[in-house]
């Protein structure tokens, strides 16, 4: 998502993986709302619509669901969609505006300095304006730029077995069981975690103990091992070496965040990268990538944490409070990210500022079509005035002319 935003931006942007392929396995299967927000704003949502279902409906902790259709946005639902469809339809955008993968070509070294970094991608070296390193959890990048990595080690551990099983037998509530086409997904606990490769005789043995009876598992497509702990990356920005999604960030699968927290990254992070290269933005630009992601991430890892932990058997009488709290909406918005708000950075009270903007209807488009460019728009919306909105959507200025040179200064440049 970060190359197609550079490259909407007319960045000469190449891509690079180690891998040969795509991961062949989807780590977790939804988008949230503000996901399907930001695809909207490029024009590309329906391909992803068209992939599968959407509810209206979220599990923030086991017994306390969350209905997604009291949010304020336009797309009021999850999208049940696998990860690696989600990469898949990226790369296909991405091609269409003219990049290319390059798969089997592994980053092995950089250095950077004031004007650039030279990096060496198997046996080839290159000179590059920067370097972005969305390598996950042990990015390469983040720590040949010495970037630290501080947080909190696990303290629980689980397992994750995409198998085939009879579903039926298995949504009594005892285990997480999720139906996919042709297998089922089961998340279990492992109480005392071993170490290597998972083997369905061992998954079956702890899903035994859990039922107290055998639901048998067969044919497994992928079995692997999570944990609760949680890490962010000191900084976003290190001077020409920028970091983004998991390569910034780790945190308990709670909620299937990880993959929107990452688009909401790249769109953030984008535009901003694209002025810095093309010598139009504003002082400092490119640091509010950090100003603005590095909190949300660290939001993003307190509350899959406590998702964690408040999951646990005897923490049940704590869930049933917060069920009975009232807070849905609160909640929904702030694992969905539809309640992200950014400093705006200049003064104002208007409830738009430094969020995503309305998708109201402006001279016959939508706020959502006028993005599609990935460029700034001032427009002049109806009942609230003229607005300055951010290309990846965030609102900067709302009709004070005492502030428009400061905001236009902040986020376009003089």
């Amino acid at each position: 998502m970060v190359a197609a935003e550079l490259a909407l931006a007319g960045v000469e942007v190449e891509v690079v993986d180690a891998r040969s392929e795509r991961w062949p396995h989807p780590r977790g299967f939804t988008l949230s709302a503000r996901s399907l927000e930001i695809l909207d704003r490029r024009g590309i949502l329906d391909r992803f619509l068209a992939e599968g279902p959407v509810v209206q409906y979220g599990m923030f902790l086991p017994g306390v669901f969350l209905d997604l259709s009291t949010m304020d946005t336009d797309h009021p639902y999850t999208l049940g969609i696998a990860q690696n469809r989600v990469e898949e339809l990226l790369e296909e955008w991405l091609a269409e505006l003219g990049v290319r993968v390059r798969w089997d070509s592994e980053l092995l070294d950089f250095r950077q300095d004031e004007d650039g970094v030279d990096v060496l991608v198997g046996g080839e070296r290159r000179r590059v304006r920067y370097l972005v390193g969305c390598d996950g959890s042990r990015s390469t990048v983040r720590k040949r730029a010495g970037i630290g990595f501080p947080g909190v080690d696990a303290t629980s551990h689980g397992l994750i077995a995409d198998v085939e099983a009879d579903f039926e037998a298995l949504r009594t509530g005892e285990v997480f069981v999720l139906p996919r086409p042709g297998y089922v997904r089961i998340v279990l606990d492992e109480p005392e975690p071993r170490r290597g490769p998972v083997e369905l005789a061992y998954v079956q043995e702890l899903l035994d103990r859990k039922l107290g009876r055998v639901v048998p598992l067969e044919n497994p497509r992928w079995l692997s091992r999570f944990s609760d702990a949680a890490r962010q990356a000191e900084t976003y920005v290190c001077d020409r070496v920028v970091l983004a999604g998991d390569a910034a960030h780790v945190h308990p699968p709670a909620g299937a965040v990880g993959v929107n927290v990452a688009l909401a990254d790249a769109v953030n992070l984008g535009w901003k990268l694209a002025a810095t290269v093309q010598d139009r933005a504003p002082a400092g630009l490119l640091r509010t990538y950090h100003d603005e992601r590095h909190p949300v991430g660290a939001q993003v890892l307190r509350t899959t944490r406590a998702q964690s932990l408040l999951g646990r058997d005897d923490l049940a009488p704590v869930r049933e409070m917060v069920a009975d709290l009232g807070v849905g909406k609160q909640l929904a918005e702030l694992v969905t990210g539809v309640g992200t708000r950014y400093d705006p950075r200049i003064p104002g009270d208007h409830p738009w500022l430094g969020r995503l903007a309305p998708n109201v209807e402006v001279g016959g488009r939508t706020v959502a079509e006028l993005l599609h460019p990935g460029k700034p728009v001032l427009a002049d919306v109806p009942a609230v005035g003229k607005v300055l909105i951010r290309p990846d959507g965030h609102v900067a200025w709302v009709d004070d002319e005492a502030t428009l040179t400061a905001a236009l200064e902040t986020w376009t440049g003089p």
